[in-house]
């Protein structure tokens, strides 16, 4: 019988220090996640500098941690994945380092991840049934994509955002609104309590078979009623901006989502990223799913937001089609999705 491949996974493109191992593709044997959210709260975001600082610090302990609790040696890992881009040039750095000096010390080797496809194969590890193809709909700070995966090593490109992600969009309106960081859960958990359609928000590119997307209008068109509200000494209703702003995104990223699905012939969508763990977003998804019988997956909130799993499983079925890095792989803070085929 063939030895299950142990995958060593390394995260730490944002503010999350991350190692994994894996057993074969899917099976998480640990996933060790260190945060710095309490550390950039004060400041309102993630100060680049600072987050690679503390990722020197935890990414040894996070390593052994993980090599521990997985029950093995660092002896007995078979190969090293690690993200490699997009990212915080600096964190993405700390990762890549320790990645390529492990692969070097045990010869094994080396496998750089895109950090968004990584999120894309979440979904393996949340849904052992789920097979390629299907449509993915990634949402994350950075990044808003429809994916058609047609095979484990081959994705086309259906779209992407021409200006702000979606989640970078729900960070800005939160942080104007006084909301502290991270500012993506806050919107999500104000939105319950207020009315979605107490404000009409705008939505660009809404013209059926247009997959692109674009969040710009719509944050200057919040913030632009936000101050026009404070001038004329209107009390904010927070609850309604929130839910009205969360009600605009999903909407738009529903449609396309759906449309892109019957293009595309597909019968199965899956939704990645951090913006995945919004509850709107994946009710919506949910029901939307019921209606037209698309089977729909959504990794748990663990494996949406950035994590050294996702990143294991995608280095794994990398490997599997001879998609090696050499010990010359470097970080790519601009990295983004792009079409394999």
């Amino acid at each position: 019988m063939e030895k299950e491949i142990l995958t060593l996974g390394i995260e730490s493109s944002c503010d999350e220090t991350s190692a994994a191992v894996l057993r074969g593709g899917r099976t998480v044997l640990s996933n060790v996640i260190s945060t710095q959210i309490p550390i950039h709260q004060k400041f309102g975001g993630v100060v680049p500098e600072i987050a690679s600082r503390k990722h020197i610090v935890n990414i040894m302990p996070v390593i052994d941690e993980a090599v521990r609790q997985a029950g093995v040696t660092l002896t007995d890992i078979d190969q090293v994945a690690v993200t490699y881009g997009p990212g915080l040039v600096g964190a993405l750095l700390v990762g890549v380092s320790a990645a390529k000096a492990l692969a070097f010390a045990l010869d094994k080797p080396l496998i750089g991840v895109n950090h968004l496809e990584g999120h894309i194969f979440a979904n393996f590890l949340a849904e052992p049934t789920l097979e390629p193809p299907f449509m993915a709909l990634v949402v994350s700070g950075g990044h808003t994509a429809l994916v058609d995966v047609r095979g484990y090593d081959t994705f086309h490109m259906m779209g992407q955002t021409r200006d702000d992600a979606a989640g970078e969009a729900f960070d800005k309106i939160a942080r104007v609104m006084g909301l502290p960081y991270p500012g993506g859960p806050r919107i999500d958990a104000l939105a319950k309590e207020g009315d979605p359609l107490a404000i009409d928000f705008p939505r660009a590119l809404e013209e059926k078979g247009n997959y692109e997307f674009s969040f710009s209008g719509l944050k200057s068109a919040v913030l632009n009623y936000i101050n026009s509200e404070k001038m004329k000494g209107h009390e904010l209703r927070k609850a309604d901006i929130a839910a009205s702003f969360q009600h605009s995104v999903v909407e738009v990223l529903v449609e396309k989502a759906f449309d892109a699905v019957q293009r595309a012939g597909r019968d199965t969508l899956v939704l990645a990223g951090g913006v995945a763990a919004n509850s709107g977003l994946e009710a919506r998804l949910r029901e939307r799913a019921a209606e037209t019988g698309v089977r729909f997956f959504y990794p748990s909130r663990i494996l949406c937001t950035d994590n050294a799993a996702m990143i294991a499983c995608r280095g794994y079925y990398q490997a599997k089609h001879g998609d090696f890095s050499d010990l010359y792989l470097n970080a790519v803070p601009g990295l983004g999705l792009e079409e394999r085929e």
